[in-house]
């Protein structure tokens, strides 16, 4: 399992570079691009991916049903969110003050789930906002497009 679990890391990895970089830019703001900082978005993907984590991991494998949601199955062949389309759930905003320790101690969790995931059964499932019940597969899938489209946003915010 162990090398499941490196290619769950490798399969992120590019994202947790990223990230990582941009926490020393995490004051940087651009209101035409977004009304929140860099460090909002960096704290909100690092929120969403720990607790896609946690909810996966508490969940029971055997209460799973397959399921279909329309909204999941074109975002997923997109591979994008559309801009200012969702609202986040509160657990996931970051607070009003996010920190430099607190994104590392985040990224670093973040880190060590992901690495622990693929140990997971393949029906552990959280319930999503917008597309319903998905397993553990859905949920990287979800996972990389919800980061990519975050990271996406800095971007164009620390474009001059």
């Amino acid at each position: 399992m162990a090398q499941n679990s490196n290619q769950d890391i490798n399969y992120f990895a590019p994202q947790f570079d990223e990230i990582e970089n941009y926490i020393k830019q995490r004051d940087k703001i651009n209101p035409k691009v977004s009304k929140v900082d860099v460090a909002w978005h960096l704290d909100h993907s690092l929120k969403t991916i720990n607790s896609v984590y946690k909810a996966l991991e508490n969940s029971n494998p055997d209460q799973f049903k397959p399921n279909f949601s329309l909204s999941r199955f074109f975002i997923y062949a997109w591979g994008d969110f559309p801009r200012g389309f969702a609202k986040a759930p509160k657990y996931v905003l970051p607070p009003d003050n996010v920190t430099l320790k607190s994104l590392q101690a985040q990224l670093e969790e973040a880190k060590g789930n992901l690495k622990k995931l693929e140990n997971l059964d393949a029906r552990t499932h959280f319930k999503h906002p917008y597309f319903n019940f998905i397993n553990k597969k859905q949920s990287k899938r979800f996972i990389k497009i919800h980061t990519r489209h975050h990271l996406r946003i800095v971007r164009d915010i620390l474009k001059e």
